[in-house]
């Protein structure tokens, strides 16, 4: 059984700090490309009328590609880190997308805010 040591601890921290701050980056940085009138989902909205599906459906579409690419992450014999963090951040990313248009399309956000008061 190993034990958990510090180390491993600040070294787990350093990866959710650095995660957290590709998010935030990169989210912002793909509003400012793919944003319609400050519309974050235009495209998964767009998409979803094109093929008469939900904007979720839409979105669940387009992570499937990302997911696969996770999956072969798993399969690979020789993974570099920038593949890893490229991979691993483009389904985070999703997956926040996907939060978002779920809370809006729910009509959820109102709810939530007023219960963060």
């Amino acid at each position: 059984m190993t034990t958990k040591t510090n180390t491993d601890t600040t070294a787990f921290d350093e990866i959710v700090e650095a995660r957290i701050k590709k998010i935030r980056e990169t989210l912002h940085r793909k509003a400012e490309e793919y944003a319609i009138d400050g519309n974050q989902y235009h495209n998964f909205d767009v998409a979803a009328r094109l093929l008469k599906q939900t904007p979720e459906q839409a979105l669940r579409g387009m992570m499937a590609k990302h997911l696969v690419s996770v999956f072969d992450l798993i399969e690979a014999t020789c993974v570099t880190p920038e593949r890893i963090d490229a991979k691993i951040g483009d389904t985070i990313n999703y997956l926040i997308l996907l939060e978002g248009v779920l809370l809006r399309d729910k009509h959820l956000i109102d709810e939530l805010c007023n219960n963060h008061v």
